[in-house]
């Protein structure tokens, strides 16, 4: 898996509101779906790379396509 820097909650939320998912709650984690899928993220500054390759993974994209829509 190609090395992704730990990004901020807020960063990654705007990134995945580009690939067309919304936020259906919010609270220690925010949770986002986009009809089919849903992802949670927590609310951590930075998140770890680790977790965010597997958030990413969930939503059924590759590094390199989030890593466009940052």
């Amino acid at each position: 898996m190609p090395k992704l820097a730990g990004i901020s909650h807020r960063f990654a939320v705007r990134a995945f509101e580009k690939a067309g998912f919304w936020i259906v709650r919010e609270g220690k984690h925010i949770s986002m779906t986009d009809g089919q899928r849903i992802i949670v993220i927590p609310r951590a500054n930075p998140i770890n790379a680790y977790t965010m390759g597997g958030i990413i993974k969930d939503a059924g994209m590759s590094v390199e396509e989030f890593k466009k829509l940052l």
